[in-house]
């Protein structure tokens, strides 16, 4: 297919940016010349500590006991920006989360709409908060048309993963819709039920250190792990589905995850097609020098948020009110990004780049050429150079970086869903 260029603007209206701060961050700020003066003078730091005796602190672990509860008075959206701490602690009460322990099951769990329990595992305390609210969501979706559940398996390497789904109650099943998340991201909810009216079923991943799973907000140890967890969670969803075709929604750096995982043969040969929103194809730090000192400056500051990657904040996008809904959701992580994160971005982009002709699968690729975050170039790039006989790419005037935020996503969902409608052996 020929590339195809959206007429679509902004230049309707003109609603004023909203500058964000950090979850979507520029990773080309992240090491900027500024950013690696103050990290000299912190690692210089950090070697004067290792002269100095002393003892770590001993890591406090808690844990809850999650009861389900089929109803609450309380709704989970805030109407401002509220103390997080204030809003978690609030919530994890409604559903009687006690700051004690959290129990998850300790291997893969079947689907789940309520109740239940599995083998009590000994959860940090920030997860354990995440993961309650990310039940509780599921455990209380409003919307009769949709059923909505959730379930929790373990990988490879010992860590819990929150997945949830949403199908229609009506409307037959034709396809398979598995979501990923971008960086710091979280709210798809609304686009799965659009799916769902029109016959796809939709499952959803929260990668590590996101949403309901396991890790420290925001902090990605390797992308690799994030896309040996998406390999898992497919083979899990295509076992429950046999004979369904299966399609893979990406945005941003899941956008990246989706694509590296695609790219395995076994995984191609499973997936009818891709579609990517805002992919981190192309994201470039500010300094060539920087791309030497990044690894050794994760490996020594894995954890550290740079306050110097968010400092004037990043427009994603043009709508005030999604903007509030988005970042006062306390599973979306709003703190300056950190240094191995940023590093994880950079090493699978800088992947990407040089395989971008072993895409094969069919691939829809949408970018707001006003983007400021991930670069729309990085997405010609990859139109231009992926295998796939069928491909499409949209470049959308004046929108920016979160398109299923922007004040014309009901257009953009509406365009994905007639591309993968046109995929669908009916």
């Amino acid at each position: 297919m020929a590339m195809v260029q959206s007429p679509k603007a902004a230049t309707s209206s003109s609603p004023s940016l909203i500058l964000t701060s950090g979850a979507s961050g520029r990773i080309r700020a992240l090491f900027s010349v500024q950013a690696l003066k103050s990290l000299v003078m912190l690692i210089n730091a950090f070697f004067l500590l290792l002269l100095i005796p002393f003892r770590g602190r001993r890591r406090t672990v808690v844990s809850a006991g999650v009861s389900a509860r089929g109803s609450s008075s309380s709704s989970l959206s805030s109407s401002s920006f509220c103390d997080q701490k204030s809003k978690d602690d609030r919530l994890l009460q409604e559903i009687g989360v006690h700051r004690t322990k959290l129990r998850v099951p300790a291997t893969i769990v079947p689907w789940k709409s309520g109740g239940g329990s599995g083998v009590t595992a000994v959860v940090d305390l920030e997860v354990g908060g995440r993961r309650a609210i990310a039940i509780k969501r599921a455990l209380q979706e409003d919307d009769p048309s949709t059923a909505r559940e959730f379930s929790l398996f373990v990988s490879a390497r010992g860590d819990t993963i929150f997945t949830q789904s949403w199908t229609s109650v009506s409307v037959k099943i034709r396809g398979l819709v598995v979501l990923m998340h971008g960086l710091n991201e979280h709210r798809y909810s609304d686009f799965a039920k659009k799916l769902n009216a029109k016959g796809f079923k939709v499952y959803g991943m929260d990668w590590i250190g996101h949403g309901g799973s396991d890790g420290l907000h925001g902090y990605v140890h390797s992308l690799d792990d994030a896309v040996d967890d998406l390999k898992s969670f497919l083979d899990k969803v295509l076992s429950e589905n046999p004979g369904l075709p299966c399609f893979c929604f990406g945005h941003s750096t899941g956008a990246a995850i989706v694509l590296k995982a695609v790219m395995d043969p076994k995984v191609e040969a499973r997936v009818s097609g891709v579609v990517f929103t805002s992919p981190a194809v192309g994201i470039q730090p500010s300094h060539p020098f920087a791309v030497l000192l990044a690894p050794v400056i994760s490996f020594l500051l894995p954890t550290f948020q740079l306050s110097t990657s968010n400092k004037n904040g990043m427009p994603v996008s043009r709508d005030p009110e999604a903007l509030v809904a988005k970042y006062s959701d306390p599973l979306v992580y709003t703190g300056f990004i950190r240094v191995k994160t940023g590093y994880e971005i950079l090493r699978i982009t800088a992947y990407l780049q040089q395989n971008l002709k072993r895409l094969r699968v069919p691939l829809l690729v949408l970018h707001g050429a006003a983007d400021t975050v991930t670069d729309p170039d990085g997405s010609r790039k990859l139109y231009e150079e992926a295998s796939s006989a069928d491909k499409t790419i949209k470049l959308l005037e004046g929108f920016l970086h979160d398109l299923l935020f922007e004040p014309e996503r009901d257009e953009i969902m509406a365009d994905i869903i007639d591309w993968l409608n046109c995929r669908v052996v009916r």
